[in-house]
């Protein structure tokens, strides 16, 4: 069993931190927020997840030295826009001899980097990964049957995790596909929250199976143009995650798609949500990839003109439907 660190305490940080405490792990919690790190040291609860009980082993605290002292993993858990920032906070605690795996999923906006590119210049030197794949917070943390997959160019930080983090309840398949693996988990968030708009709407199963479908082959043709493989978007970090994140209503992408709608701004949609929205914060980011990398996108681009140019979700379907017909 591995000494762990955890930097986020929100939902998906709390939901690895009862998984893997649960199962033999000694897990340490870093948390910006005091009343959550009170939370759940006193009480042995996450806010963000009301049916799961923080087990006794899990401690949390707001001190990274403390978190990061002795732990063999560092799993970071974080908003992307939140990720580089975090991590020059902690860098000068990390050993060489420790591991750090993202479990976050975007982009930084200002660079448009993927998180593994943040990983490489503000980490250089120590054993990074990333983990991805179908897995919500709220199913993870309460032991429901869970695939993910690690992606790491270092085999010690495959075999580690896939060894380690596996159970009855968690099977962690590994690849060498960092930036296929990444690129899935960031882009099925724009679909989904361009699904959950279609829910708003009113629209229907055809639909919703239209967007996942062509959303899919948006993800790949972006992916691939980025450095990615085309089987990694048909495996867990690309088609498994989309497939869940764009259909359960456990996904605030999906939730926040749906609000915007039914007519709500973004703004009101924040505050009704009232967790980060990774799909919202990397929309800009993804419309502007496609220009660069020059990849036809036409979901990702009237999405973006809803969000920024008062498209609205009526007219951004209409478009799409008319669109000149093409072979598949």
């Amino acid at each position: 069993m591995k000494n762990v660190a955890i930097i986020g305490s929100g939902s998906w940080g709390a939901a690895l931190g009862i998984y893997l405490a649960n199962h033999g792990h000694s897990v340490k919690m870093w948390s910006f927020d005091e009343d959550e790190k009170n939370l759940i040291n006193n009480k042995r609860k996450c806010v963000f997840l009301p049916n799961a009980k923080v087990p006794d082993g899990v401690i949390c605290s707001s001190n990274f030295e403390e978190v990061l002292e002795g732990a063999e993993i560092i799993l970071h858990v974080t908003p992307s826009k939140f990720v580089r920032s975090t991590i020059k906070q902690y860098k000068s605690f990390v050993k060489p001899n420790q591991m750090v795996i993202m479990c976050s999923k975007g982009f930084e906006s200002e660079t448009g980097y993927t998180l593994d590119q943040i990983m490489e210049e503000e980490l250089p030197g120590i054993k990074t990964g990333i983990l991805s794949g179908p897995s919500h917070a709220e199913e993870v943390s309460l032991n429901v049957p869970t695939l993910m997959v690690v992606a790491s160019k270092d085999s010690e930080v495959r075999e580690v995790i896939s060894e380690e983090f596996k159970s009855n309840a968690m099977r962690i398949y590994t690849s060498e596909d960092v930036k296929g693996v990444e690129l899935g988990g960031a882009l099925k968030n724009i679909i989904a929250f361009c699904a959950g708009i279609g829910v708003g709407l009113g629209l229907g199963d055809n639909t919703f199976a239209a967007l996942a479908t062509r959303g899919l082959v948006e993800i790949d043709r972006l992916g691939t143009a980025m450095g990615g493989e085309t089987k990694t978007f048909y495996g867990l970090s690309g088609l498994g995650d989309l497939i869940v994140t764009c259909g359960s209503v456990h996904s605030r992408n999906r939730k926040a798609g749906e609000l915007i709608g039914k007519g709500y701004s973004i703004e009101e949609t924040r505050k009704q949500v009232g967790m980060t929205i990774e799909s919202v914060d990397n929309i800009d980011v993804a419309y502007k990839l496609c220009k660069k990398y020059n990849v036809e996108m036409p979901i990702v681009e009237k999405v973006y003109e809803v969000l920024y140019n008062g498209l609205s979700p009526k007219e951004a379907v209409d478009i799409l439907m008319t669109r000149e017909q093409k072979s598949e």
